[in-house]
């Protein structure tokens, strides 16, 4: 009995000091002996482990836990423990601010150092916790609720399930509930918020990151020119000591065999003026020629081996440089590859090789008496078409050229910095920012031959292999065998297009003039293109002519333009023209008809396209682009961000007249002379 009482007056206290909160629970449960009880059984229990098992202190001390563990007392006070909240049992007696004050000052500062400022977020991380699970879950519950009482009311037990009428308590629970979801929604908004601005700020540090990555892939690719320019110097080096060692062994009567070729008599001479020369097998750089003699200095310009990438990686309508190329309005421009070699021929009467990875001038193509009108760019080899009725062929890899030179002029004291800019044209003043003009024989082992049959201006060409298409104000085409270096074709357009309507029963005049004014001032051969013995041509009176080579003849002719063809391009399926009508044709090569058509507001005087896009230079300060995967249209160029306003008030940026295109590089040359590179 008065075990009993004692349990009964344990039990009590403990109530009692949960109620009142003075004495912590876990001392109200078990008193001081009976902790001192527990604490011999566990250390008993602890040796018996640690100790001898022949002991009987462990079963013994077990048997008394699992004994004291079955009296109610102790399991009522052990439950009510377990249901009280942490701050019930702590019973701390200090504010919240206090407590927060105090876990504040026991942080060290490396800690407090970057805790981010959330003065607009008013919802703790409980609350954010809260609101993202029990919307779902409780949705499922009523869900489920709502299922269950519509099969009760099936099975015939809707009766007695149905809700009485409504009362105040109830409307007050819902209204609750329906507040509580209201909160849940604003924290919901408050947590996509911060979650958005999250991810605005690692879109931020991403970019930036980019930019880092972009800025080191610019620098790897120029330091690879650097490299492959270097790895060329030692191929050169090692070139001129092997022949010095076949000389030193071979040095008697092959001596005068190997300088007899290199006497130049005034017969040869007359005989390389010629265009059907023998000369040429000498001077094209073909696997069938014979080798030229070499000279004393080696050339040291090569096409790159590596591709630059950089420009694929940048946001299309990327500005990469302008270059201040010529004086005059540049009247053609091509290059080999993106960041390579480029050619511009302007009113200036020059026609100047330009390194595009440096900005640099590399020298002077000399030899036409007048403007060059049309030129391309194939590998090494650039054909050059001009007023002068003549065609000239040239081996860039024939140049003398060091692209690294001033960054290794430097004097004793290491006066001269040789890691300036280049300004394009900047080598004509006496600045000391100017880099060094190229070397007057620069390009003076570079021309091949000239071609001397047409009797007006050379206004288009094409260069494919050992094939060269040229079209004239002669109105006649020709075909040029390189090997041979001379005229194998001459084509008629007149003579063809006569033919035609001859065919068609007078149906198709002989020649469709437009009756523009500007038609007078057009080329009469605008562009052409060839691919093996298929030859597309355009000219001024509107006409798409496609011939075969094979045997002379017009194999089709495409009707749509009603002004002079300026430009034309084709791939395997689609033929692209454009015209002085500010029209742009997309033909579809197997059946001949339009595939798409699309126009701008002044004529079209280039057009070029790569696998994605169609750009035009047609009479503004921008290049229109056309998207051909997605049908839409941009501007790119120095305008493109201007207002109409400005755009007339503009006087640094000038009109497009030619523009080229390869794997998304992209250069435009303008009438005030300048090259702009971007993106596209």
């Amino acid at each position: 009995m008065a075990s009993s009482r004692s349990h009964s007056r344990n039990a009590s206290q403990t109530r009692r000091s949960l109620g009142d909160g003075d004495d912590s629970v876990l001392s109200a449960v078990l008193d001081t002996r009976q902790l001192e009880a527990f604490g011999r059984k566990v250390t008993a229990t602890a040796s018996q482990l640690m100790g001898d098992n022949s002991t009987t202190h462990y079963p013994s001390a077990m048997t008394s836990i699992s004994r004291q563990m079955r009296r109610p007392a102790l399991q009522r006070g052990v439950l009510s423990f377990s249901q009280q909240a942490p701050s019930e049992i702590v019973r701390a007696k200090l504010s919240t601010s206090e407590i927060a004050h105090r876990a504040l000052t026991y942080i060290s500062d490396d800690q407090l150092h970057n805790i981010p400022e959330n003065d607009d977020n008013s919802y703790s991380l409980f609350q954010g916790f809260q609101a993202s699970l029990p919307e779902g879950e409780s949705e499922h519950r009523k869900e489920h609720r709502r299922r269950s009482s519509k099969q009760h009311r099936l099975l015939g037990a809707g009766d007695i399930e149905e809700e009485g009428p409504p009362t105040i308590q109830n409307l007050k629970k819902k209204r609750n509930t329906v507040n509580h979801r209201l909160e849940m929604m604003a924290i919901r908004k408050n947590m996509c918020t911060t979650e958005i601005k999250e991810i605005d700020n690692k879109i931020a540090n991403l970019h930036h990151m980019r930019g880092i990555v972009l800025d080191r892939l610019a620098g790897l690719e120029n330091d690879e020119a650097e490299v492959e320019h270097e790895l060329l110097e030692l191929d050169n080096k090692l070139e001129d000591m092997q022949e010095e060692l076949e000389e030193q062994g071979t040095l008697d009567a092959s001596t005068d065999t190997l300088n007899a070729p290199r006497v130049a008599t005034p017969e040869s001479e007359a005989m390389d003026a010629s265009f059907m020369s023998q000369s040429i097998y000498d001077k094209l750089p073909t696997s069938t020629s014979p080798k030229s003699p070499k000279t004393k200095r080696r050339p040291t310009y090569a096409k790159r081996k590596s591709m630059p990438v950089l420009h694929e990686h940048l946001e299309p309508g990327s500005h990469l440089k302008t270059i201040p190329a010529h004086n005059d309005t540049i009247t053609a421009i091509d290059f080999d590859q993106p960041f390579g070699t480029m050619v511009s021929a302007a009113l200036d009467d020059t026609v100047r090789v330009w390194d595009l990875n440096l900005d640099r001038c590399m020298g002077f193509l000399e030899g036409h008496t007048a403007s060059v009108r049309c030129l391309q760019v194939e590998d090494n080899i650039v054909a050059t078409g001009s007023l002068d009725a003549t065609i000239r062929l040239w081996d860039l890899s024939r140049a003398k050229y060091e692209p690294y030179e001033h960054k290794l002029v430097e004097n004793g004291d290491g006066d001269k910095d040789g890691d300036d800019e280049d300004d394009g044209l900047g080598f004509g003043n006496e600045s000391e920012d100017a880099p060094p003009p190229p070397p007057p024989d620069a390009m003076e082992e570079c021309p091949l031959f000239v071609l001397e049959a047409h009797v007006d201006e050379v206004t288009a060409l094409h260069l494919r292999g050992d094939m060269l298409v040229s079209g004239s104000a002669d109105k006649t085409l020709r075909q040029w065998d390189l090997v041979k270096g001379r005229c194998v074709q001459t084509l008629d357009v007149l003579w063809a297009a006569a033919q035609a309507s001859s065919t068609l029963n007078s149906t198709e005049l002989q020649w469709r003039p437009t009756g523009r004014t500007t038609d007078t001032s057009a080329d009469f051969v605008g562009a052409l293109q060839c691919f093996d013995a298929a030859l597309a041509c355009g000219t001024a009176d509107g006409m798409v002519r496609l011939w075969d080579l094979r045997s002379g003849q017009v194999h089709r002719s495409l009707v749509g333009h009603t002004g002079p063809v300026t430009c034309l391009q084709f791939d395997d399926t689609h033929l692209v023209t454009a015209s002085a009508d500010r029209s742009v044709r997309i033909w579809d090569l197997r059946t001949g008809t339009i595939f798409d058509a699309y126009a701008y507001d002044s004529p079209i005087t280039g057009m070029m396209f790569d696998a994605r896009h169609i750009v035009c230079a047609a009479g503004e300060d921008v290049v229109k682009v056309y998207d051909k995967a997605d049908g839409k249209h941009w501007d790119c160029g120095a305008g493109a961000n201007l207002t109409v306003e400005d755009r007339m008030a503009e006087t640094s940026t000038s009109i497009v007249e030619r523009v080229r295109l390869k794997d998304g590089y992209m250069i435009e040359g303008r009438r005030s002379g300048e090259v702009g590179v971007w993106t596209c």
